[in-house]
């Protein structure tokens, strides 16, 4: 269970660095969606110790709220 739990968590991190690699010509919009898509999920994992339904509940969440909050204009 535990080699499980290390094995999510390493892959919500390396999820997370990818999506801010990839943030570089993005809109604000975009960027901050993803931002808050993998800050939602290890936020979710961290507080469902690992679930996946949490990690998933999590980045949905986050994504939604990096999308409501920021403008539509570029700035």
């Amino acid at each position: 269970m535990k080699t499980l739990q290390r094995l999510t968590k390493v892959a919500l991190i390396g999820a997370t660095v990818a999506a801010f690699a990839g943030c570089a010509d993005m809109t604000p919009k975009q960027r901050n969606t993803a931002i808050g898509a993998g800050a939602g999920a290890v936020g979710g994992a961290i507080l469902t110790e690992g679930s996946a339904l949490g990690t998933l509940g999590g980045a949905a969440v986050g994504g939604v709220i990096g999308n409501v909050v920021t403008d539509d204009k570029k700035k």
